[in-house]
């Protein structure tokens, strides 16, 4: 059930939230480092 809601939101968030993994992680805002810290969060628990 964990497996399937986190692989459900990785869908959703590929679609909706932005790639940042082109740019200079040093250069990111909070709310850009906030994206990539949620969007890892999610991908790590949808393959676990």
């Amino acid at each position: 059930m964990k497996k399937s809601f986190f692989r459900l939101l990785n869908k959703i968030n590929k679609k909706v939230l932005p790639k940042l993994s082109d740019k200079d992680p040093s250069k990111l805002t909070k709310i850009q480092k906030a994206i990539v810290a949620y969007r890892y969060f999610v991908v790590i628990n949808s393959m676990d």
